[in-house]
């Protein structure tokens, strides 16, 4: 009984920092072999870490960090299984092994996340709980066919639908305070099952998938711009609007992320559209999305005050101007303008990261009525 108790109990917020620490070392590895994988010259680990960019940044950081907050909101310290086993594989990708080790704990911990999921909808039955769990499943099934030694070109969709469905689950969340119709919700049931659909079709016809998975972006990009709350906020000020305008221009990615999926240049699993869509997904998307959401989520998971500053913009401003950077590279065959663009990429997650410690730092020298 009483280390079932130990068991439930919620971890203390120091105890969260190394798993926190664990998220931002992918990140920063992921970003060092992204900026590799490009021709520029930056140190490694090991050569072979070159080729895992995908996998750090999407498990190794963006499912550390979706992991521990949901195992936060939980409140049970057995969800906490979940960022560790991430963050651990993480660190085994990054020995110069082989990349199995890594990969099987990565999918133990999105296992982990959609039984938390699950615990959460257990809890408070929802509609947006279940798409969380879907993501989270996709997630797993994403990395179970990445450790089956599947290709990335039928991995990558699978954590599209993990990192679109987790974002559009949370912010129907938030709806809320602004529900949408019964219609709406019906719609994005459908909008869900068309990407579920286009999903599990890039495990047969590539071709044919692709552009069902693109709609579905385009769709979703509609309905969150349609029925977000940010549409409202982004005339507040502060905070407020600094995240409606994160979200806002994230959507606007999702969007051109869809466009470009529905040409077939984009179907071959390479090349320059191949990047451009990536990126504007993962890059432009979900990153706008982190940028926003840091000031909610980094209090509570670490108790840490990030107080509102201005400059909170220039990351954003330099993450949007560099990505257009690279797409244009991208689009137009100037691979300079693409090798800049995705340098000046790693230069705004860098700048984002900075800013975050320094608000961090502010907050512990200012009282709540002044940082406002």
């Amino acid at each position: 009984m009483g280390s079932t108790d130990w068991i439930q109990r919620d971890l203390k917020p120091a105890l969260r920092f190394p798993l926190l620490a664990l998220g931002f070392v992918a990140l920063g590895l992921g970003i060092l072999a992204g900026l590799s994988r490009m021709g520029w010259s930056v140190p490694l680990p090991s050569p072979s870490v070159m080729l895992l960019h995908g996998p750090l940044m999407v498990s190794g950081f963006f499912g550390t960090v979706i992991g521990l907050e949901r195992a936060v909101a939980l409140g049970q310290r057995w969800a906490y299984a979940g960022p560790l086993l991430n963050g651990t594989g993480g660190l085994l990708l990054l020995a110069g092994i082989s990349p199995l080790p890594g990969a099987l704990l990565m999918s133990g911990g999105a296992i982990v996340l959609l039984v938390a999921t699950l615990a959460a909808y257990r809890r408070q039955p929802a509609f947006h709980t279940l798409i969380l769990a879907l993501g989270a499943a996709c997630w797993g099934v994403g990395n179970l066919l990445w450790s089956g030694g599947w290709a990335l070109l039928f991995v990558v969709p699978w954590w599209m639908a993990f990192l679109v469905l987790t974002i559009a689950g949370e912010r129907l969340e938030l709806s809320r305070f602004l529900p949408p119709s019964p219609l709406a919700t019906r719609l994005f049931g459908g909008l869900t099952l068309l990407l579920m659909t286009g999903t599990t079709m890039t495990l047969v016809a590539t071709d044919l998938a692709w552009p069902v998975v693109g709609a579905s972006f385009l769709a979703f990009a509609a309905w969150l711009l349609k029925q977000d709350v940010a549409r409202r906020t982004v005339r507040q000020q502060g905070l407020t609007r600094f995240i409606a305008v994160c979200l806002l221009s994230g959507y606007a990615w999702l969007a051109i992320a869809g466009l470009l999926l529905l040409h077939p240049a984009t179907h071959l699993g390479a090349g320059p559209m191949y990047d451009a869509a990536l990126h504007s997904l993962f890059v432009g998307f979900v990153f706008a999305m982190v940028f926003g959401h840091a000031p909610i989520i980094f209090p509570a998971v670490t108790q840490l005050r990030v107080p509102y500053h201005p400059l909170f913009y220039v990351p954003l401003l330099v993450l949007h101007i560099s990505l257009a950077l690279r797409l244009t590279g991208d689009l137009m065959g100037l691979d300079e303008w693409r090798r800049l663009g995705g340098m000046a990429n790693a230069v705004a997650l860098v700048l984002f990261v900075l800013n975050t410690v320094s608000a961090i730092v502010r907050g512990k020298f200012t009282t709540p009525a002044l940082a406002r």
